[in-house]
């Protein structure tokens, strides 16, 4: 059976000699694995963090690994591949997803959101600094948590008012309030850990490191 579909890389990992299996959000598959073979330049170029892919999935019911194949940008994303900062920001917001929704999951309506998320901060030009930690308060929601400001509060300590503007104003707004790369970092952790929290889970975010050393 084959079907086309919308993919979302969030991952990848090696199998085999020459192919990869690449860890995605789907609206059909929701968190799934799919091996894709005869790993080439061209195919690697496409499986970067939060890459949009259209791809034709091949499943088989003698096997759990679905493949897919015949796999092609469907946006070109260069507001983001041209940027380190934007960069740096899909390695991480990729991680978390794949860290935090588990495979098999099936999210209603996280694949369009993400998908929202990924064009607009492609095309957001400047004023993007606290863009990471609005996706993070807004995935909160979109994994039906739905915090208020009192259920942030005992994570967030100090950083509480920062927390609750970012959460009460619009997104335009919410990307011009003033904040240092120490402070930004704070509140990052801050919302992680309250994710942790919720998903009854550990998040060792390895990008994470490098997020803080970029936004300094």
């Amino acid at each position: 059976m084959t079907s086309n579909t919308s993919l979302i890389v969030l991952h990848t990992t090696k199998f085999g000699e020459n192919s990869m299996v690449i860890h995605t959000l789907s609206r059909e598959y929701g968190r799934r694995g799919f091996v894709v073979r005869s790993m080439g330049r061209k195919t690697a170029s496409l499986l970067l963090p939060l890459n949009i892919l259209e791809a034709v999935v091949v499943e088989s019911s003698r096997t759990n690994l679905y493949t897919a194949r015949n796999l092609i940008a469907s946006a070109s994303l260069m507001g983001i591949r041209n940027s380190l900062y934007k960069n740096t920001m899909t390695m991480f917001l990729s991680e978390v997803l794949y860290r935090v929704v588990k495979e098999g999951a099936a999210e209603p309506g996280l694949y369009d959101w993400c998908e929202k998320q990924i064009h607009l901060l492609d095309a957001i030009d400047t004023d993007f600094s606290n863009f990471h930690i609005r996706f993070l308060l807004e995935l909160t929601v979109a994994l039906g948590f739905s915090p208020n400001v009192e259920d942030l509060r005992p994570f967030a300590g100090d950083n509480m008012p920062v927390i609750e503007k970012l959460m009460s104003t619009s997104f335009a707004e919410s990307m011009l309030i003033p904040l240092s790369g120490v402070h930004r970092n704070e509140i990052c952790e801050n919302v992680l850990r309250y994710i942790e929290y919720h998903t009854e889970s550990t998040l060792t975010v390895n990008s994470l490191k490098v997020l803080r050393e970029l936004f300094v």
